[in-house]
């Protein structure tokens, strides 16, 4: 019995491991600025983060939304940068807040970060792969919008659907 429960764990783990945050969520912040984390996600983020997650501000006027996990690795690579990028090493490292999805399954978006982005209180949760973007659901129409206007860039040109 024992080796398949180990075996089970190793296959979860696995699935953990590869696993890519995708799709829109439309949202409301409560408010006290809470957002409730939809249940899609709950499950994998209690697995791969225990919960833990990080916010910080994105240059095109969103919030980035790490796993604790997948911050660690984008923290470090921003470390990393060179003097002459300290300014992004400020926007990313000195606005990011560490916060814990609390027992109802929300998370808390400081004052600070709800005003850089512009969240009032509808909102849209993007999975974009290791993380999430978190926008004000108008703000991303009209993102959206404009980047549709511009046609394909050249690295998708020759791309098939």
């Amino acid at each position: 019995m024992r080796s398949a429960k180990v075996g089970q764990s190793a296959l979860w783990w696995e699935f953990v491991a590869q696993f890519v945050f995708q799709g829109a969520s439309a949202l409301a912040l409560d408010a006290k600025g809470r957002l409730v984390v939809p249940a899609r996600h709950r499950e994998v983020l209690a697995a791969l983060a225990q919960g833990q997650l990080t916010l910080t501000k994105h240059p095109q006027g969103c919030l980035l939304v790490f796993p604790r996990p997948s911050w660690e690795g984008f923290r470090d690579k921003i470390a990393a940068l060179p003097m002459h990028a300290v300014g992004w090493k400020r926007i990313f490292l000195g606005n990011a807040m560490d916060v814990e999805i609390d027992a109802s399954s929300r998370v808390l978006v400081s004052p600070e970060l709800r005003a850089a982005a512009g969240l009032a209180k509808d909102v849209l949760l993007l999975g974009m792969g290791s993380h999430f973007e978190l926008w004000d659901a108008e703000r991303y129409a009209a993102h959206e919008a404009e980047v549709m206007q511009q046609g394909l860039p050249d690295v998708l040109q020759d791309f098939s659907f």
